[in-house]
């Protein structure tokens, strides 16, 4: 379990785990969402709802880990832009030392 700042000041915190960073991952809601400026808004959050829903929505399967990535974090009454910026910062982090671990292992 990892915990993201979701103020400033750090006094929010939400809680993230391994789970929801696979997620993110399996159905690439990271991927083209930051424009090129870099900036993370609540504009950008916004969207990366939409998307989310959006999947939910049209998806055949069933979608439980959408949905506990919904109320566990995406939703999560302290989420705002600063929190998401440090989510995607904690989900390049893991992913990045995971393919360098796998590209050191391979050869």
């Amino acid at each position: 379990m990892y915990t993201i700042q979701a103020n400033h000041s750090g006094t929010r915190i939400i809680k993230v785990s391994q789970e929801h960073l696979d997620t993110i991952k399996e159905y690439g809601l990271f991927n083209h969402l930051v424009d090129s400026n870099g900036l993370v808004t609540e504009a950008v959050l916004d969207k990366l709802k939409l998307n989310i829903r959006s999947l939910i929505a049209h998806q055949k399967e069933d979608s439980k880990k959408l949905l506990d990535l919904c109320i566990d974090v995406i939703y999560h009454r302290k989420m705002k832009a600063y929190g998401l910026q440090e989510l995607i910062k904690l989900y390049n982090q893991q992913y990045k030392e995971g393919e360098i671990q796998e590209i050191n292992e391979n050869h």
